[in-house]
């Protein structure tokens, strides 16, 4: 099978990623059976001719393959659906290979790892964040710096302590990475959530992005947003958990948040009754709070194993952090919650052209919504199958704006469900336009997350709308599933709502990979472009916007066409 055999050479593809040296095909035959996969050295041999050929790695003389510059981008980006299982799988890795010994300080711990260039002023606030406490550890581990160089720095992770849990015998289960808000150094809820499970991008990543933490301001006056992740662990372990934590933290390993009691909510996560959630800040806060202040930061999560040893302390914290209120704090909200009310509400006839869609709203400042408008006629007119509709609306806005209202792809599942089919949003992605055909190469599950997926895209610029209008780019795109035998159905109805002035990019057939993406067995998958894309074109050209996702219900009456 095609999709097997890519799933081999994928494999392949990140074995040599992760040792980054030449290896010959009996080692990666070898790597390859820990793996699963029971390949002989002659068929590892003939997968690696076809990976030569494709430019993702090159032989070098006797001794095996290395992978190249093209194959480290393909495994960033290719088999998506094969994707968002690795990304909890590589945290699960991460967590049986920890070794620290939480009494001698020896053995491996999870790092993330960060690359800047290196200036005294960088480093001061790096430095500021971690004299706070606001991290795991004070213990890094930094490359020599040098002219052509940038400063790689290695913090620990709070994978970490899911590996410290897991090798005191406790099982633990990573839920979710998030932003918690602080307010007068007290930790009261999570903000914003997304699942290990089912997606592309580890959990704390989607909150790297500038404008999303507060980390400099909560350093600085006791409130604001940090990145924290949530695990959970059995009822009767929590003693055992807390002795752990207080030999952690002898040694320089914390970070805690909040451990609860059984069955009492996490700073806004409901907890069952015979589980206990914990929360940690995320190793990643100091450099945060770098790209707060302007500065270019590459984070990458989860990325190494580190022995301890070799880590030294940037500074003796103050932890500034006080104890958590035994409030519950504010439930968190979660997206599909909110989404299926929507999607109960519309009542739109692609017939009559009359009833109710769901909605984005996007702000910009009135100064800029000529020129913005300009461009989302531009990116309506010549690729208007980027768009979910042809309706959109300017409404007023706060404090000297003006909103922009898209129909959001959401409403689909909507109309569908009006003709009694069980349409269930599963992923909002970035669809990759060029090639022999459109793929996604980044999905994140509407399940188990407060934020849309797109917004997620929108703020990280992910997005290259712009060039998908005349060449190969990066647009936003959201897959959702209905049974297999309601297919035929749902073409009719899909027909009627394209001539209504809606967009569907492809219907798959039962079983069948969309655009790279995987449905569930006997349903069928249905891709629409991103109701946003309008907007991420204004914000390529430099227009400063603010998208709110799945907002609100609007009349189709009240909406212009385009």
């Amino acid at each position: 099978m095609p999709q097997e055999t890519d799933r081999k050479m994928m494999e392949i593809l990140r074995i040599l990623a992760d040792r980054s040296e030449v290896l010959g095909a009996k080692t990666i035959a070898e790597e390859l059976r820990k793996k699963g996969y029971d390949l002989g050295e002659r068929a590892v041999r003939y997968h690696m001719r076809i990976l030569d050929e494709k430019g993702f790695t090159e032989r070098i003389g006797y001794a095996g393959r290395r992978i190249t510059p093209e194959g480290v981008k393909e495994l960033e980006k290719g088999l998506i659906y094969d994707q968002v299982d690795f990304i909890f799988a590589k945290f699960e890795d991460m967590m049986y290979q920890t070794t620290l010994n939480p009494t001698t300080g020896l053995g491996k711990v999870v790092v993330n790892s960060s690359t800047f260039s290196y200036d005294s002023e960088v480093m001061d606030i790096i430095k500021n964040i971690f004299n706070k406490g606001l991290s795991v550890s004070p213990y890094v581990k930094t490359t020599t710096q040098t002219e052509d160089e940038p400063m790689v720095m290695e913090t620990i992770c709070g994978t970490t302590i899911d590996g410290m849990l897991l090798k005191s015998g406790i099982p633990v289960v990573p839920k979710f990475g998030g932003l918690v808000e602080i307010s007068d150094y007290v930790p009261r809820t999570f903000t914003e959530l997304i699942a290990y499970k089912k997606t592309s991008m580890t959990p704390l990543e989607a909150f790297t992005d500038r404008e999303m933490t507060s980390v400099l301001e909560l350093a600085d006056s006791g409130n604001g947003d940090i990145p924290a992740n949530f695990r959970l662990i059995p009822a009767n372990a929590r003693e055992d958990a807390s002795k752990l934590f207080k030999k952690l933290k002898k040694i320089g390993v914390s970070g805690l948040l909040k451990i609860g009691k059984p069955g009492e909510s996490v700073l806004g996560i409901p907890v069952d009754k015979d589980m206990v959630g914990i929360a940690v800040i995320g190793g990643i806060s100091p450099l945060c709070a770098a790209k707060e202040a302007g500065y270019d930061v590459d984070i990458k999560m989860a990325e190494n194993i580190v022995e301890f040893s070799e880590m030294e302390p940037v500074t003796t914290p103050k932890n500034v952090i006080k104890k958590a209120s035994s409030e519950p704090g504010e439930k968190v909200k979660f997206l599909l919650s909110k989404a299926w009310n929507l999607i109960n509400n519309v009542d739109f006839d692609p017939e009559t052209l009359k009833g109710q869609v769901i909605v984005n709203v996007s702000y910009l400042k009135n100064e800029d919504l000529d020129e913005g408008l300009k461009i989302f006629d531009q990116v309506m007119a010549s690729r208007p199958e980027y768009c979910t509709s042809k309706y959109f609306q300017i409404l007023p806005g706060p404090d000297g704006k003006k909103g922009l209202a898209t129909v959001c792809s959401l409403t689909i599942d909507g109309i569908l469900t009006k003709h009694g089919i069980a349409s269930t949003p599963q992923y909002g992605g970035i669809l990759e336009t060029g090639g022999k055909s459109p793929r996604f190469i980044e999905l994140t599950a509407y399940n188990g997350s407060s934020l849309d997926p797109h917004e997620i895209y929108l703020s990280k610029g992910l997005t290259s709308v712009n060039n998908s209008l005349k060449k190969s780019g990066r647009i936003l795109a959201s897959l959702r599933e209905i049974p297999y035998v309601a297919r035929p159905e749902t073409l009719d109805v899909l027909d009627d709502a394209e001539e209504a002035g809606f967009s569907i990019l492809k219907v798959g057939k039962p079983s069948e990979l969309v655009y790279n993406a995987k449905v569930d067995r006997y349903h069928v998958g249905i891709v629409a472009p991103g109701g946003l894309n309008p907007i991420a074109a204004i914000k390529e050209a430099g227009i400063s916007v603010e998208a709110k996702a799945v907002e609100m219900l609007m009349d189709i009456s009240q909406m212009e066409e385009f």
